[in-house]
């Protein structure tokens, strides 16, 4: 797949103060449903440079992806449903038998990109049944309701935020600390994240909340983007090493922990960043309350428990290599997983854009969600 040439070639590249000021979320369409395109923020360049890549095809997304250019559940989803789009632009002059077997090629493709985020299949898959069920439009109108599903998901996952925000705000202190780990903000989301976003809500209540953000190795997202996102919004932030979290807890900085979640179990286990059940089991040991915040789409009813979520393996480069410097000696062997699975019973409470979900058992979980 010949991708990246189309990514890194066409880019708009803006001073860190004036694109900050125009752009904080993750992505953004542009155009109609045959000439749209997919402008996206590329995260891998974050904090020092910020660059919008425009978007043209589904091969650009999927390296986008994959390359965690975008990154976080919820807005791989929203990308993914926005690289269907992009895919089916071709046949927008074909006829409609066509433009369904595209639909399901691109899908397809778009699905290899990534396999722990649950809400890129319900994304594609729900790609998929709208243009199922669309038989007798033209190619062009079947284009032109693809993009209007992938908008609405969009929009969805903007107000999944908001409901998001708005409950897990009422569980975070008055005043103090709170822990979290990975990026679960405007730039994983389409709206002002998922745990990020109880914290948005709460500083907006007038809460005197601190942040205590783990850097969270290997690939530094707390550190790269969840500093850089709270302070573009002026939260009081502090970034620690992910192996200071245990002690920063024992001198009774923090008062409460909140992360995100990729996927979760019928039973509440949570995939999420790997070094979120470090974080789950230090919480459960000093006594203090550890959320997991997410939107109904990444639930997996499927799914029993913790041992059927799949777990990306990422490049050994990532950890002997960071950011370009070789860390590690030449052959020496690695074991990279991007995730790892914090079982319920670890968890306080599961906050969703429903309402919160504690304590966190499969009747409750389904109850809620179901």
């Amino acid at each position: 797949m010949n991708s990246t040439s189309n990514v890194t070639e066409s880019r708009m590249t803006g001073s860190m103060t004036n694109m900050a000021q125009q752009w904080v979320g993750a992505l953004r369409w542009e155009g109609d449903g045959a000439k749209g395109v997919l402008h996206l923020l590329d995260q891998t360049l974050l904090p020092g440079r910020v660059e919008i890549l425009p978007l043209k095809t589904a091969a650009a997304v999927f390296e986008a992806i994959r390359k965690l250019r975008v990154r976080g559940a919820p807005a791989i989803g929203v990308a993914a449903a926005y690289g269907v789009v992009l895919g089916c632009q071709p046949g927008a002059k074909g006829d409609n038998t066509s433009l369904q077997k595209q639909v399901i090629e691109v899908a397809n493709l778009l699905a290899e990109s990534r396999p722990t985020a649950v809400n890129l299949f319900w994304a594609l898959d729900r790609m998929k049944r709208v243009a199922a069920g669309e038989q007798r439009l033209t190619s062009a109108e079947l284009i032109e309701r693809l993009l209007h599903e992938a908008q609405a998901i969009e929009a969805e996952d903007r107000q999944m935020c908001a409901a998001i925000g708005r409950y897990g705000a009422a569980l975070l202190p008055d005043q103090g600390g709170v822990l979290t780990h990975c990026n679960t903000g405007g730039l994983a989301t389409a709206g002002d994240g998922t745990a990020l976003a109880a914290i948005i809500a709460a500083h907006a209540m007038g809460k005197a909340i601190t942040v205590y953000a783990d850097e969270t190795r290997p690939l530094l997202q707390g550190a790269r983007l969840t500093a850089w996102e709270l302070m573009q919004r002026k939260i009081p932030v502090t970034l620690i090493c992910d192996s200071m979290a245990g002690w920063v807890m024992k001198q009774g900085r923090v008062q409460a922990a909140i992360v995100g979640a990729d996927r979760i179990t019928a039973r509440g286990d949570a995939a999420n960043k790997i070094g979120t059940y470090s974080v789950a089991v230090l919480a459960k040991a000093h006594g203090i309350p550890f959320y997991v915040a997410a939107p109904s789409s990444t639930f997996d009813l499927t799914m029993l428990d913790g041992t059927e979520i799949p777990i990306e393996e990422r490049a050994a480069e990532e950890i002997t290599h960071p950011l370009g410097t070789q860390f590690a000696p030449v052959g020496c062997h690695v074991f990279n997983p991007a995730f790892d699975v914090t079982p319920a019973e670890l968890i306080t409470g599961i906050v969703t854009e429903r309402g919160v979900i504690s304590p966190v058992t499969e009747e409750n979980v389904r109850g809620m969600v179901g």
